[in-house]
């Protein structure tokens, strides 16, 4: 058992019942990167917020520094000694992920022109691939453009992983694990969703770089 999901429970116990539901997003999140996929990340106003904060902790080194391995290192000698160890020295293993609140010009032409509510599906049809995961975020589980991010998610093969509160809402049924926050209000649902993919991003690293 991961000492990671231990320090969770021991610190917000009232996210007991959510331990089956992390450890299989855990299962699902390290499958995908071991098919080397990617994670895509969608989530309205503070959920937004949360997609950008976990692209932070995968992206770059987390809780350990995350050095190049020597492969790697030899792999930009190609510019020279001294470039290539600067290079080396300033990179650090990534975990791909991609939030897809980020792309202003791309989502305001597509809500101005097409649809608002399919933004998100859109971004998940460019850019997904059966090996690829998307971890939605929905305090109530209903958000119109998340539902159908999901629906086109799962129409292409992807695993999907929806955290939202109490009840789940649509992700419930839809998402193939939701990690339900065992909270009604929007604020006390986000506060727990914080601690729960800080979890899951130190138990990836653990995983993919001790």
């Amino acid at each position: 058992m991961s000492h990671a999901l231990e320090r969770l429970i021991l610190k917000y116990p009232e996210l007991e019942s959510c331990r089956p539901e992390i450890m299989k997003a855990f299962e699902v999140l390290k499958s995908a990167y071991e098919q080397e996929g990617k994670l895509l990340l969608a989530g309205n106003g503070g959920s937004a917020a949360d997609c950008e904060h976990v692209v932070g902790e995968l992206m770059k080194g987390f809780m350990s520094k995350r050095p190049l391995p020597q492969a790697a290192r030899e792999k930009l000698l190609i510019h020279g000694e001294e470039e290539g160890a600067y290079l080396a020295d300033h990179l650090q293993g990534a975990l791909p992920a991609i939030s897809l609140v980020s792309h202003s010009a791309l989502m305001t032409a597509f809500i101005n022109d097409v649809a608002a509510d399919m933004v998100f599906a859109q971004q998940v049809y460019g850019y997904g691939r059966k090996e690829d995961a998307l971890a939605v975020f929905s305090t109530s589980g209903n958000s119109a453009n998340v539902v159908h991010a999901v629906q086109v998610a799962k129409s292409l093969g992807m695993k999907t992983i929806g955290l939202t509160g109490r009840s789940g809402g649509r992700l419930y049924s839809l998402c193939d694990v939701t990690i339900r926050v065992p909270f009604e209000s929007t604020p006390d649902i986000q506060e727990r969703h914080l601690p729960v993919y800080h979890t899951l991003c130190i138990m990836l690293e653990e995983a993919f770089f001790g």
